[in-house]
């Protein structure tokens, strides 16, 4: 069995609205029903072997709800990760007339969200540009690769980054080229991967074995690979996975992360469970393993790296 971890990222957790297919209806969706809710499924990850969290300042009240849960239980072997360079917008408003969150990969505002984020130490581990690009000018900027670098001489971090869009293996090529006084910066790399959007499988590899530490995010591909009448293209790949998913007596989400886990062997994949019962399938991707014909024919789900992200920008927040 692969030695891959899962962890919980708290995407869903930390704010009323997010970008799914699958959106939960009938639920109370104010800020303190959801700060209940997160420390209950945050129980629930810690007593199931889950270890590794990672949150953002951007995913509403996240890194608020993980530090009280964290204050509050003192657990000694958590690995705590969060990003910087998203702020939420939202401000807890249902169906908000915006952009949730906002990019600024500046120098003052990665001194502004460490401000806050660094209550998370000592169990802060890994600290993340949040979805670099070369547009935002952040692997560039010289000022902010100095800070990141003194923070993590200072505090010990394990400073990384997380990729989304039709570029990423391209961004973490030129990050892994990046050093600071000779040393390199990027010792981490939270990679949007799974049975649809497969294009960095190589630049992982390498990334790999050169010790970096990789993190999957959005292994379900924001709940496409659940069978959806919407997605009429899919039809013959959601007959597949229904099949395979028999064949293990697993969900489709479990047998997804499962994927994740044995073509990449990352450290971490990441559920970005709701509820506990979402938790607990995702984390049945634990009791089996993917060999052979079956790893292969998952592998040829691919689809376009440009098709997929072109999709994925049509998803509404909900």
């Amino acid at each position: 069995m692969t030695k891959t971890k899962i962890g919980l990222g708290l995407a869903s957790l930390g704010r009323p609205e997010y970008i799914n297919i699958r959106p939960h209806q009938n639920i109370d969706k104010s800020a303190e029903a959801f700060r209940s809710k997160t420390k209950s499924v945050l129980d629930e990850a810690y007593k199931n072997g889950v270890r590794y969290f990672d949150t953002a300042p951007s995913y509403g009240r996240g890194e608020e709800f993980l530090l009280d849960w964290h204050r509050s239980r003192g657990y000694k072997d958590v690995v705590l990760g969060t990003k910087w360079g998203y702020t939420y917008k939202a401000n807890w408003e249902l169906g908000y007339n915006g952009p949730h969150e906002v990019k600024e990969h500046s120098l003052s505002k990665l001194r502004e969200q460490w401000k806050y984020s660094k209550q998370l130490l000592s169990a802060l581990k890994i600290y993340q540009i949040h979805s670099a690009t070369f547009d935002s000018g952040v692997l560039e900027n010289k000022e902010v690769q100095r800070e990141l670098m003194s923070l993590k001489k200072d505090y010990g971090l394990i400073i990384g980054l997380t990729s989304s869009g039709k570029a990423q293996t391209e961004i973490l090529e030129a990050a892994m080229r990046i050093e600071v006084d000779g040393e390199e910066l990027f010792d981490s790399f939270q990679v949007t991967f799974n049975l649809l959007e497969q294009s960095t499988l190589s630049v992982l590899k390498k990334a790999k074995d050169k010790g970096k530490l990789l993190i999957i995010k959005e292994g379900m591909a924001n709940g496409r690979v659940f069978p959806n009448k919407h997605f009429e293209h899919y039809q013959d790949r959601y007959q597949e996975l229904i099949a395979m998913s028999k064949k293990f007596q697993v969900g489709i989400d479990a047998l997804a992360l499962r994927f994740c886990m044995d073509l990449v062997e990352p450290d971490y994949v990441l559920s970005g469970a709701g509820n506990i019962e979402q938790l607990r399938e995702n984390l049945k991707a634990h009791t089996f393993e993917l060999k052979g014909d079956d790893l292969h024919q998952l592998q040829s789900m691919a689809v376009d790296v440009s098709d997929y992200w072109e999709e994925r920008s049509q998803l509404e927040w909900n």
